[in-house]
């Protein structure tokens, strides 16, 4: 089993584009492998699911059909049949993250940690792990400082670190594996959907229904690849849940709690989008707008306030629950929610309040 680049690598597949006949730029290498003399015929899609790490065949097949795997540098479909001492590559149009993960003294809000595991608060503005054009002054640098002492943990090595992830502007709980036994079974509970995650989250609009359940596939949106999408077509996309629920109507936004059952990319932002209802002051997907409300001058300056208030979308990972990994607890964790959101949801509130009055 080969585990180098694993990490990039699963990341960048999830995001091909097909190589077309005017394509332009170089091509990188994110994947090589020598056929074995003995190796019986096998469909090339089927031999690197058994050799890469965290990539579904189908993830595969897209590339091959993309034209970024390769046999012997030639471009090859999913069912090409592999021979003994065939070079087998998997090129990209971006080239591989190949920088060392350096400690770097960071501050940690570590809300729990023992010999398996740790549980961290992450502040908003705070990316979680290296990728292009942000190669330091990650949680992943941070975390590598902090456990710089302890000779088991190298933060270069695939099978230990961050289980999870959540997007650079939002802020609340992350479960780091510090062995690779922790990192396997916090891993599957993940896959399995029975972790506990309770978002808090201010969104545009009054939200209608006091509760409901979001179905839908999430795939990059084809219109702006830096958004993800809720696809028409299930089969375009990841299967993705979200369950909701009221906590507060104020005025012209809802504080909303949401539950995952998945966990895909952007997947609060995109479903809460889908049924109408953006993120507050969330700039990818146009929460930064003045989506409800008044056309007075006072009113856009208000709101002008509260985006100053809290400058990224307004979404917290408030709880998070799993079985430990050694002795079989259940460990349920909270994290308030940080000042920013507090101070703009009272700002809300006053606002409110005093045109209640009148």
């Amino acid at each position: 089993m080969i585990e180098e680049f694993q990490d990039d690598l699963d990341e960048v597949m999830d995001d091909i584009e097909p190589i077309g006949d005017e394509a332009e730029g170089q091509l990188y290498e994110h994947f090589r492998v020598v056929v074995d003399k003995g190796q019986a015929q096998m469909r090339v899609d089927k031999y690197l699911f058994e050799r890469i790490v965290n990539a579904s065949r189908n993830r595969i097949q897209k590339a091959a059909d993309g034209g970024f795997v390769m046999a012997n540098g030639k471009p090859v479909k999913s069912s090409y049949k592999i021979k003994p001492l065939d070079v087998i590559t998997v090129m990209m149009d971006r080239p591989r993250y190949e920088n060392e993960i350096i400690p770097e003294n960071i501050p940690l809000d570590i809300v729990y940690e023992d010999a398996h595991l740790m549980v961290v608060n992450k502040p908003a503005g705070l990316v979680v792990h290296p990728g292009h054009g942000n190669y330091t002054g990650t949680l992943v640098n941070a975390l590598a400082w902090h456990l710089k002492d302890n000779p088991d943990y190298d933060a270069n090595d695939p099978r230990l670190g961050l289980v999870h992830r959540i997007d650079k502007d939002t802020s609340g709980l992350l479960v780091i594996a510090k062995t690779p036994d922790a990192k396997t079974h916090l891993g599957k509970q993940f896959y399995d959907k029975t972790t506990k995650r309770r978002y808090r989250a201010l969104v545009w609009g009054n939200v209608a229904e006091e509760e409901g359940t979001i179905v839908g596939s999430i795939a990059r949106n084809p219109k702006d690849r830096m958004q993800m999408a809720v696809m028409a077509d299930p089969e375009m996309g990841k299967h993705a849940v979200t369950h909701y629920s009221v906590l507060e109507r104020i005025g012209y936004v809802t504080l909303v709690e949401c539950v995952l059952e998945t966990g895909r990319t952007h997947q609060i932002r995109v479903h809460m989008k889908h049924i109408g209802h953006i993120l507050f002051n969330d700039t990818r997907y146009g929460g930064h707008e003045i989506l409800k409300g008044t056309h007075f001058s006072k009113y856009k300056q208000f709101v002008n306030n509260c985006f100053d208030t809290c400058p990224r979308q307004a979404l917290h990972a408030m709880t998070l629950g799993f079985v430990h990994p050694a002795t079989g607890e259940e460990m349920y964790f909270t994290a308030e929610m940080p000042a920013d959101m507090t101070a703009l949801i009272d700002k809300w509130r006053t606002y409110i309040s005093n045109r209640d009055l009148e």
